[in-house]
């Protein structure tokens, strides 16, 4: 079977598309053939070597999949042949990833894609819509009525946000940098939407939420408590994904006299359980065209070192042009 994979980290030019086994479907396995993938910035991390992890020689790269079981295990009970199917959570904590024709995945992983959802949608919403969910649930504790703060509402994990906040009935508010960007989350059902390359966001929340944000969703790498705590109402809530490097400072006295939470999560580390009670949500979502994929650019599978230097040009370097998602078809 075709897949694309690397047998050392580096650069984008280490991946290479080639022939590999086909992979043994497990007695708790699907063996899945792959209609499309998607790329997130912890691929490129790996890839790059920039998260240290034990992979598997040769390593095939992504974490989501969208495609049709091919072959059920003998102790699965939940699927058939022919079902839609979308995973996650792959290529993480020694698994293999999912940029291939075939993939085997333990059944506890994989989720049946709504009749109305394309795999191309399915794969672009997987890790980042349960992220998303984990996030804003789990954590965060979002309910409807209160008013929330997305940092990013455009990128991949940040329009899952906004528009599942949206859909739990909150308020949602959120920034960009372009007027392309702005108009993209204000389609999303944000409330408002702050073009911070001509507005001050302190200052506009203010405005907005003069009694404060109640949960503070932050995207960046660098993440400022300063404006999210003076920003936060009486026991808001910050939610932090991203920044493993970033050493901010850190506003003590304000954080705890206004008795507010921080808590960072990685929805790798999720039980089964708790990603199925999320993908049993975003499924309903995408049924209901609540929650649509925020596809920015589409690749075919002989080209992911392209697609991997776009979405590290836009993490990495905040150049380029790139609008959401990168997916990648292998059918």
């Amino acid at each position: 079977m075709k897949a694309a994979y690397i047998e050392t980290t580096g650069s984008p030019e280490v991946i290479k598309i080639g022939e590999l086994p086909e992979p043994a479907c497990g007695p708790e396995d699907l063996l899945i053939r792959v209609h499309a993938t998607s790329v997130n910035p912890i691929d490129t991390y790996i890839r790059s070597g920039a998260v240290a992890s034990e992979l598997p020689s040769p390593y095939v790269l992504g974490c989501d999949a969208a495609g049709i079981v091919e072959v059920v295990g003998d102790q699965v009970t939940d699927f058939q042949v022919g079902d839609r199917v979308w995973c996650t959570n792959q290529g993480l904590l020694g698994l293999q990833g999912t940029t291939a024709e075939k993939i085997a995945v333990a059944a506890h992983w994989c989720y049946p894609i709504p009749e109305t959802s394309s795999f191309e949608e399915a794969a672009a919403n997987g890790l980042v819509g349960v992220t998303a969910h984990l996030g804003l649930f789990r954590e965060g504790k979002l309910r409807s009525g209160e008013t929330i703060f997305v940092v990013g509402g455009s990128g991949g994990v940040g329009s899952m946000v906004v528009q599942m906040a949206v859909a739990s009935g909150a308020k949602v508010i959120s920034t960009a940098g372009t007027q392309e960007k702005c108009d993209y989350i204000q389609s999303l059902g944000a409330h408002t939407v702050i073009n911070y390359q001509n507005e001050s966001i302190a200052d506009r929340l203010k405005e907005i939420a003069p009694n404060g944000v109640n949960l503070f969703w932050e995207t960046r790498r660098e993440p400022d408590f300063e404006l999210a705590i003076e920003s936060m109402a009486e026991r808001g809530r910050m939610i932090v994904m991203a920044g493993r490097d970033a050493r901010p400072v850190f506003p003590v006295g304000p954080f705890y006299v206004k008795e507010c939470t921080v808590t960072g999560f990685v929805m790798f580390k999720a039980s089964p359980e708790e990603m199925r009670a999320c993908a049993d949500e975003i499924n309903q979502w995408m049924a209901n065209r609540q929650l649509k994929a925020n596809i920015g650019a589409t690749f075919p599978m002989n080209q992911l070192a392209e697609a991997h230097r776009l979405q590290e040009n836009a993490t990495l370097h905040q150049t380029g042009n790139l609008l959401g998602k990168v997916v990648i078809k292998t059918a």
